[in-house]
């Protein structure tokens, strides 16, 4: 196995999930590469001390568990986990593969391509009540949309259901973050290569954020899956392998 940083792949899942999303067949076409699927902080079987209160204790908590240098791929929430990681510690991150993510996850004025605000905050309300619910929700609109909504949400539903749930805190502070967090400012100051990869119909992280990323950060690569809603590596693998594989041989060519 290579040692080379380019070869280690730290993988870090959305909210609500656990490192089970990583699993599926796509998976026997990455024989390269070595797999660190870290859990975010209070999911699956991954602790939640007290003192994991913020985005940036979570970026440490996984930059603690990663090896020394890799490229981190992010979905959702911990894309933007993934990028703290990057601004926290550049010598660490390789690169960054962002899957349906985005620097801000709430509309703001200047910010249209968003989940309105009062989204997040009815998902919240629903957690306190019924976190099982509220969970199973966000599981349909992580596919609502894709071509193939039905088999993708019953893949997730399985997948998931393989580790433990995750902790009601944790799943409480998560949602803070993605009312809270606004990384779109930071974003230039990350110098590694950068793949930025969407859904044509996502409802949680709407494609036009591409359009934004590639102002905010010129030299980075961004891909739209069409057809695909939140999570394109499950409904659309081949795409989604395909456009990682391609973009981390050119990652590797320029660091030759």
């Amino acid at each position: 196995m290579s040692t080379h940083s380019d070869d280690e792949l730290v993988m870090l899942h959305g909210w609500g999930m656990n490192a089970a999303v990583w699993n599926g067949d796509w998976q026997r076409d990455w024989p390269e590469l070595c797999q660190h699927r870290i859990e975010l902080p209070g999911h699956g079987d991954s602790p939640f001390p007290i003192e994991l209160n913020s985005l940036w204790r979570w970026a440490d908590a996984c930059l603690n568990a990663a090896p020394a240098r890799a490229v981190w791929l992010g979905w959702s929430l911990g894309g933007l986990v993934a990028l703290a990681a990057a601004l926290r510690a550049p010598q660490r991150v390789a690169g960054l593969i962002l899957l349906t993510a985005t620097p801000r996850f709430v509309q703001a004025a200047d910010w249209r391509p968003a989940m309105p605000e009062t989204t997040l905050n009815q998902f919240h309300n629903e957690l306190l009540a019924d976190s099982t619910a509220t969970l199973a929700r966000f599981l349909a609109l992580q596919v609502r949309g894709s071509d193939s909504a039905r088999e993708t949400l019953r893949q997730l539903r399985e997948e998931l259901a393989t580790r433990p749930p995750p902790n009601a805190e944790a799943l409480a502070l998560g949602l803070e973050l993605l009312r809270e967090e606004d990384l779109r400012g930071q974003l230039p100051d990350i110098r590694c290569p950068a793949l930025w990869l969407f859904g044509s119909h996502d409802a949680l992280v709407p494609a036009a954020v591409a359009e934004r990323v590639e102002l905010l950060m010129p030299e980075a690569q961004t891909h739209i899956i069409a057809g695909a809603a939140h999570a394109p590596h499950l409904s659309h693998p081949m795409e989604f392998v395909q456009t990682v594989r391609s973009w981390l041989a050119n990652v590797r060519e320029s660091s030759a």
